[in-house]
């Protein structure tokens, strides 16, 4: 405890950050709220929650992402880059050291299905 207090950083705040920066990563389609749920309901940025998981402690996090990826894309490089892309906003943007990213990939999107996606969801 500092001489001001604590601060706390919720779970919602975190998981909101680094969906938003997992669906800017290039090669990310869009996040899966998981296989039960279906690729059709793959979800873009209304709700960048789902398809992220994190356990947040006073200092560090870990995250676990569930992402669709487009169609010829490098899996290896895009999961790459989205781990960095992940860590390092919430890193900046709450403090908090980032622990682990980790990523499932939970399905390919072909560009046919994203534009359709992307129309359906605005």
């Amino acid at each position: 405890m500092s001489e001001t207090g604590d601060i706390r950083i919720s779970n919602d705040v975190v998981a909101t950050i680094a969906g938003l920066a997992a669906i800017e990563t290039p090669g990310i389609a869009g996040m899966s709220g998981g296989i039960s749920e279906g690729l059709a309901k793959r979800l873009s940025g209304k709700n960048v929650q789902k398809g992220v998981s994190v356990e947040v402690g006073k200092l560090e996090t870990a995250i676990d992402l569930r992402v669709i990826v487009n169609y010829g894309s490098k899996i290896h490089e895009v999961c790459k880059n989205l781990q960095t892309n992940v860590k390092e906003s919430v890193m900046s943007l709450t403090g908090l050291s980032v622990v682990e990213v980790n990523v499932k990939v939970e399905g390919v999107a072909f560009q046919e299905e994203v534009t359709e996606t992307l129309q359906r969801v605005k």
